[in-house]
């Protein structure tokens, strides 16, 4: 029998901005982490900045289904935090979705 958890969606994505834009893609991305904890069917939500490299983010980010990552990504803060991120990006935005395997 599935339960809540096995729906839920795992979502681990890398954003390396340009050194020379760290302190706008910082702004950027905090701004997305906050607005993104407001969404719903958001169960976590966290941005962590690489120590050694401060131009270098994972977010994380737990959804309850893949409905509300959709919703998610549909959302009018998601497509402009990507539009704004886009000129900002030192490599390819990457992110991917898991599932729990337990």
């Amino acid at each position: 029998m599935a339960t809540a958890a096995d729906q839920r969606i795992y979502v681990v994505t890398h954003v390396d901005i340009m050194p020379t834009y760290t302190a706008d893609g910082t702004r950027l991305i905090r701004e997305f982490g906050a607005d993104s904890r407001r969404d719903q069917g958001v169960v976590r939500f966290e941005v962590l900045q690489e120590s050694s490299r401060p131009n270098h983010f994972t977010m994380v980010a737990v959804w309850a289904d893949q409905a509300a990552f959709e919703k998610h990504l549909a959302a009018d803060h998601t497509r402009s935090f990507r539009g704004k991120l886009q000129p900002l990006l030192g490599s390819p935005f990457d992110e991917r979705l898991h599932r729990n395997a337990e």
